[in-house]
């Protein structure tokens, strides 16, 4: 089987290409490595990099003056909203809120309503936010 030229200058490219990786392999392992003192880089208090230390010496800081702690989370009291049942599928189970303050809607699901409600009942709800997004939880019907 004879080789056309096409191959034959493919496999003198690949040829030449290893011969220079080969090459700058060599280079650099005949350069040696570069020092510790090299490879070190330097953070200054505004968190930029420099190759330098810095000019002046940074604060002495007292270890056990710093505390380590989680937030206390203060429970927060949500003032109910108001809003109208604009769908709702009983044999599903839920349906949607609009809100009577910004006219949005809000998904809700028959765990967190009254049995008895339906379209067009004036609500009392929570907002609640999961995974899927915002839920009106809590819900109650006004009086009519």
């Amino acid at each position: 089987m004879a080789i056309t030229t096409g191959k034959r200058e493919r496999e003198k490219l690949k040829q030449q290409k290893r011969l220079e990786k080969q090459k700058k392999k060599d280079e650099r392992q005949s350069k040696g490595s570069d020092s510790f003192e090299d490879m070190i880089a330097y953070v200054d208090e505004n968190g930029q990099l420099s190759s330098t230390p810095p000019d002046r010496p940074s604060a002495k800081i007292d270890a056990s003056q710093i505390e380590i702690s989680v937030p206390k989370l203060v429970a927060e009291e949500v003032e109910p909203e108001n809003g109208i049942v604009d769908f709702y599928n009983s044999s599903k189970g839920f349906g949607f809120i609009k809100s009577s303050d910004n006219r949005n809607k809000y998904f809700f699901h028959i765990s967190s309503a009254p049995e008895n409600i339906k379209e067009g009942d004036k609500v009392s709800y929570e907002l609640e936010k999961n995974a899927r997004g915002i839920n009106a939880v809590r819900i109650s019907i006004i009086n009519k």
